[in-house]
C-alpha cells in the first residue's frame, strides 16, 4: 500500500482533486450531489488500491447507522498484514458517534488504510468536511454538469479513455440526444465505443440515438434555424405524433437561439468567445456561421415568440401544439433570404 500513498497528492477546497485521477490516500473525501460521478471515484480509487495491493480487506460503513469504535476496528493493523480499504457513505447523514470517531482519526491516521468518505452535500457533518480539506487530503468535488460545455467536456473525455475516435459534431449530437441525465450519457458513451469500429460520426450517433426525444426537438431546432419551415414542421409534427412533450421541443428552439445571441454579442476570435462564453470554439465557429443569416430584428422576434411558446406549453394555453409550431414557423420564417 506504501506505493499507492506516495502517489496521492495533497489538495486544497480550492483545488479539487479531479475525479478521474484520483489517487489512493490515507483519507480521500468525496463530497458533492452528482451521484454517478460519486460513484465512478469510488470504484477508481477502489481499482487502483487492488491493483497495489490484491489482497486489500475492503469493509464498508453507513456514517448514518455508526456504531462507536467501529472505524478503530476496521482500521487497525490485519493479523495477516494486509492492507485495508474501508469505504463510508451517507456522510452527510452521519451521527454524532460517527463524527467523534472520523475527527478522531484524522490526527493519526494508519499508513496501511485507505480511507474514502462519501459525502453527498449539506450542511451535516461540516466540521469534519473542513478538516479533512485543512489537513490536505484529497477532495473530489462530484458537481452535476449543468453545462453542455461541461457535458461535451465528459464526452470527449470518455471517448479518449476509451481509446475511440469522436467527432466533434458528434460530440455535441450525443449530448443533445442523451444528455439530461448523466448515467445514460456515460452508457450512451461505452456503447459506442465498444460497438463503433471507427470514428463516431453524427449519422452513428444519430442511428443509435436519433430516436430519442431531445435528437428530434434538435432536429427541429437545426431546421429551423436553417430558414427549411417545410422540414422543421414536418419533424415537429412526427414527433408530436408519436407522443413528444412540446416542453423539450421549446427548449432546444430557446437553447440554439441564446446559443447565436450569445455569439451575436460577443467580439474576438472564436477561441477568445469561447473562453469568455464557456463554449466550445468549433460550438462558437457554427453558431458565428449562423449568425450571418440573421438580422437583429428576426432574432428579436424569433426569441420573443420562443419565450410566448415556452409559457403556453407550460400552461398558459390550451393549445401547446399550436405555440411550438407558431414558434417554429417564426424562426424559419425570420432567417435572412427566406
Amino acid at each position: 500500500m506504501a506505493a499507492v500513498q506516495k502517489r496521492a497528492t495533497r489538495s486544497t477546497a480550492s483545488n479539487p482533486a479531479p475525479w478521474r485521477d484520483v489517487s489512493p490516500a490515507s483519507i480521500v473525501l468525496i463530497s458533492g450531489p452528482e451521484e454517478y460521478l460519486g460513484i465512478r471515484a469510488m470504484d477508481s480509487i477502489r481499482t487502483k488500491v487492488r491493483a497495489a495491493a490484491p489482497d486489500v480487506e475492503l469493509s464498508r460503513i453507513n456514517a448514518a447507522a455508526y456504531e462507536a469504535g467501529t472505524l478503530l476496528m476496521q482500521v487497525s493493523p490485519s493479523l495477516f498484514g494486509e492492507s485495508k480499504l474501508i469505504e463510508v457513505e451517507a456522510v452527510e447523514a452521519m451521527n454524532d458517534a460517527f463524527l467523534a470517531d472520523a475527527l478522531d482519526y484524522l490526527g493519526h491516521p494508519e499508513s496501511d488504510a485507505v480511507l474514502v468518505l462519501r459525502h453527498s452535500g449539506g450542511a451535516r457533518g461540516k466540521k469534519l468536511l473542513d478538516a479533512v480539506k485543512k489537513a490536505g487530503w484529497p477532495v473530489v468535488d462530484c458537481q452535476p454538469l449543468k453545462k453542455d460545455a461541461e457535458k461535451v467536456a465528459f464526452v470527449s473525455a470518455e471517448f479518449k479513455a476509451g481509446g475511440r475516435r469522436i467527432e466533434q459534431e458528434a460530440v455535441q449530437a450525443l449530448v443533445n440526444a442523451v444528455g439530461a441525465n448523466l448515467s445514460e450519457l456515460a452508457s450512451a458513451c461505452s456503447q459506442l465505443i465498444a460497438d463503433a469500429g471507427t470514428t463516431v460520426t453524427t449519422d452513428i450517433v444519430d442511428r443509435y440515438y436519433g430516436g430519442r426525444i431531445e435528437a428530434t426537438a434538435f432536429k427541429v431546432a437545426d431546421a429551423a434555424m436553417a430558414g427549411n419551415a417545410p422540414l422543421a414542421l414536418s419533424t415537429l409534427r412526427h414527433a408530436l405524433a408519436t407522443g413528444a412533450d412540446p416542453v423539450p421541443l421549446v427548449a432546444a428552439l430557446a437553447a440554439k437561439l441564446r446559443t447565436v445571441a450569445r455569439v451575436a454579442g460577443a467580439s474576438g476570435s472564436s477561441a477568445q468567445i469561447a473562453a469568455e462564453l464557456g463554449m466550445q470554439p468549433w460550438l462558437v465557429e457554427q453558431a458565428q456561421r449562423e449568425v450571418r443569416q440573421w438580422s437583429p430584428e428576426g432574432l428579436v422576434r424569433s426569441i420573443q415568440a420562443t419565450a410566448e411558446a415556452d409559457a403556453q406549453v407550460k400552461g398558459l394555453s390550451r393549445d401547446p401544439v399550436y405555440a411550438v409550431e407558431h414558434a417554429v414557423t417564426v424562426i424559419a420564417m425570420s432567417v435572412q433570404g427566406r
